[in-house]
């Protein structure tokens, strides 16, 4: 018996579908950064991205538990002085929902090369069509 270790070509990247309406933000994207690192896959290994490729689709539909939905701030820094710019929750799900779910799920991915690589598997929608039929994804349940 001789222990296996996974190689670059060994990767057999699967396709999901996440349904996110009605979902809770942060358990949503709990799910979808252990799918995209590949944390779920039996042949897991730290050193090579073995994550698959997730769509969000309803990304207008996601929920916040509690009183974040009225008190949670998205921040950013434009590089100039007095550039910190500061947006709702509410008001970025109006404008902007793939932004939501995007920063909730990049922000749990490691920082670094490889976690940007992992990022780049991650493709979320707005309405309840997605482009990638061609690659049969399978619809994810997240309980």
């Amino acid at each position: 018996m001789s222990t296996f270790v996974p190689s670059g070509k060994d990767i057999d990247r699967k396709w999901y579908v996440v349904d996110a309406s009605g979902q809770t933000l942060g358990r949503l994207a709990t799910k979808a950064a252990s799918l995209l690192s590949g944390k779920l896959n039996p042949q897991y290994v730290p050193y090579i991205d073995m994550g698959d490729h997730v769509i969000v689709i309803n990304a207008e539909k996601v929920r916040l538990t509690g009183l974040k939905s009225e008190s949670k701030l998205y921040r950013r820094y434009t590089g100039f002085p007095g550039g910190l710019r500061e947006e709702s929750f509410v008001r970025l799900l109006n404008r902007k929902p793939e932004a939501i779910l995007e920063q909730a799920i990049k922000g749990m991915l490691p920082k670094s090369k490889m976690g940007r690589q992992m990022a780049t598997k991650l493709k979320v929608y707005r309405g309840d069509k997605h482009p990638h039929q061609a690659q049969m994804p399978v619809p994810m349940e997240i309980a």
